[in-house]
């Protein structure tokens, strides 16, 4: 019976790509897992072929690192740069000359662990590089000249935790979340100021508004493509779920509800980072690689690095899925495409 319904749910695919005036793969994918370079892809519902070719090939494009995170792509000068969180680094890759260091160290003074360096990054609108810092506990901005400038590092006048992953709405307002993981001790370091992880968002001219504190460990964050949802994902280990909030017209949250639950899954990992497309589909780092859902939570299907991946980003044309991923850095082409900062 199974079987059965995925041959009607492939057929049904046919047939929309064809109402729409395109023209079916050559080859759709089967449902399960198959060897895709380096790494594999787990195919669950055939919705998912059309997001992902049959040939779509997983490319391992740099290692050697310590703990890849936050990466983004900047139009610009058209690269790629990523953190290396417990390297204190900051590197770039170019498709035409490969790897270089942008920043390094990050964070200069002592700390009792090594998550010091910066985790997510993001492009504001003048093209100037936004980090979410670890070890400095802020959310700061590299000038032109190489200088830093301090967007926030409080709350009503009590350090943040450490700054994590951020998503920049289209009027200007930063949306960032703020888990412990830059302090030795998470929630009971003798350093932490705030008794909450926080989802805040910050405006233009530096004000700063918590949004949400009731979430045990928010992480990645990303808008739906009309701005009303942001998906936040929750990496506590006990509670592996992505939440979604709907976004008022004040810009603030209303209360989230689960959007999907990992809680079941045994493998490695737990819910990080997250990207969505431009039609609504959300590729989020969880358990075992990178979920694909549809907008109405339904797992599609997983891509799965060699490595674990902790975070993703749009890349080259917008149709490059880039995944750091523990001490290497991945990336596959996908036959959707998501919007570049």
């Amino acid at each position: 019976m199974k079987h059965s319904k995925s041959l009607c749910a492939t057929a049904a695919l046919i047939f929309l790509l064809a109402s729409c005036g395109e023209s079916a793969p050559a080859e759709l994918a089967n449902i399960g897992t198959s060897k895709a370079g380096a790494g594999s892809i787990v195919r669950i519902d055939p919705a998912l072929n059309a997001l992902i070719a049959a040939d779509a090939t997983i490319e391992k494009v740099s290692g050697g690192f310590t703990f890849t995170e936050g990466p983004v792509w900047h139009r610009g000068p058209g690269h790629l740069m990523f953190s290396d969180l417990r390297n204190n680094a900051i590197h770039i890759w170019n498709n035409e000359s490969g790897l270089s260091t942008f920043m390094q160290p990050v964070f200069e003074g002592i700390s009792e662990t090594n998550s010091v360096g910066s985790n997510g990054l993001n492009i504001d609108s003048q093209g100037r590089l936004v980090l979410m810092e670890h070890g400095n506990r802020r959310v700061s901005r590299r000038e032109r000249d190489g200088s830093m400038t301090v967007l926030a590092d409080n709350y009503q006048g009590k350090r943040l935790n450490s700054p994590n992953d951020s998503a920049y709405k289209s009027d200007g307002w930063l949306y960032f979340t703020d888990p412990p993981y830059g302090l030795a001790g998470l929630e009971d370091d003798p350093q932490r100021e705030l008794d909450f992880n926080g989802i805040y968002r910050l405006s233009p001219d530096g004000e700063i508004q918590l949004l949400e504190s009731s979430q045990t460990r928010p992480n990645g964050i990303a808008f739906s493509p009309d701005e009303k949802t942001l998906y936040v994902s929750n990496s506590d280990a006990s509670n592996k779920v992505w939440m979604a909030y709907d976004v008022l017209d004040t810009g603030t949250l209303g209360v989230g509800r689960i959007f999907h639950d990992a809680n079941q899954s045994t493998e490695e990992g737990a819910t990080d980072g997250l990207k969505v497309d431009v039609t609504g589909n959300i590729f989020a780092t969880g358990p075992g690689g990178v979920w694909i859902f549809n907008a109405e939570g339904t797992h599609l299907g997983t891509i799965k690095p060699d490595e674990l991946p902790a975070n993703v980003a749009w890349g080259d044309d917008g149709s490059t899925l880039y995944m750091t991923a523990r001490t290497g850095l991945y990336r596959i082409k996908l036959a959707t495409h998501g919007s570049i900062p």
